[in-house]
């Protein structure tokens, strides 16, 4: 594989540098990308350097304290634009934590089958694009759930149009793997000299739990919000 430096890193800025000149230019939140693309830089340099450290030290102790970090960053995270953030905060993280967990084990103990049980190199990765699609979904879900329910629709329809719209980035991703784009964990693999072939069924593992983990945890948040909010309780037509 081909070593990138930081100076090497400085090209790959130049279109993000011509985003943002447009973003100021047109008087939009340029001061949010920013803020977000500097703690993107540093958080991924922070984790590089803290990964070496889990995959030395190999203790299931670590991997543990790291997944729980990962999901309640990824509850919180989650419900960012909503204004009842803390309230709903619980409910998302026992969403994220069932969905998402349950897809983590079924993919890690019997597809995988680790040995150990929490290789750190698979374990963590995984758990990552579990926890972040799962994320996404709900703050997409919650988003449109709340519009529906202030719009004056019955549960029911609400929840049903938020569950299709959490799952739109999802569905185009799998409409457009293969076709339009190569996602990360294939790339990465071809990259790092592994047969297209291996690295495309380690793809299908992914796009299904990516999909049954965000399916999942977004079901689970919506029936939590229809006891979070009294008024819809009888009005679930």
């Amino acid at each position: 594989m081909y070593t990138l430096s930081l100076t090497d890193l400085f090209f790959a800025f130049i279109p993000v540098l011509l985003v943002l000149i447009i973003m100021i230019y047109q008087s939009l939140q340029y001061k949010t990308a920013l803020y977000a693309l500097a703690r993107m830089f540093l958080q991924l340099l922070l984790i590089g350097y803290f990964l070496i450290y889990i995959f030395k030290a190999e203790s299931s102790w670590i991997v543990l304290a790291t997944l729980s970090v990962m999901l309640l960053a990824a509850s919180w995270i989650a419900l960012r634009t909503v204004k009842e953030q803390k309230a709903l905060y619980l409910k998302a993280l026992i969403s994220i934590s069932i969905g998402g967990g349950f897809t983590l084990i079924l993919v890690t103990q019997f597809v995988l089958e680790l040995q150990p049980w929490y290789q750190p190199s698979y374990m963590i990765p995984l758990a990552g694009m579990i926890f972040a699609n799962a994320m996404t979904a709900i703050s997409l879900a919650v988003e449109r759930f709340e519009m529906g329910i202030s719009g004056g629709l019955p549960y029911k329809q609400a929840s049903a149009e938020a569950y299709n719209t959490a799952l739109i980035p999802v569905l185009n991703g799998l409409f457009a793997v293969g076709l339009v784009s190569l996602p990360g964990m294939m790339t990465g693999q071809i990259l790092s000299g592994v047969s297209p072939l291996i690295a495309a069924r380690y793809q299908i593992m992914v796009m299904a739990m990516i999909f049954g983990a965000s399916g999942l945890s977004v079901l689970l948040f919506l029936q939590l919000l229809k006891h979070h909010f009294p008024s819809i309780r009888n009005n679930d037509v």
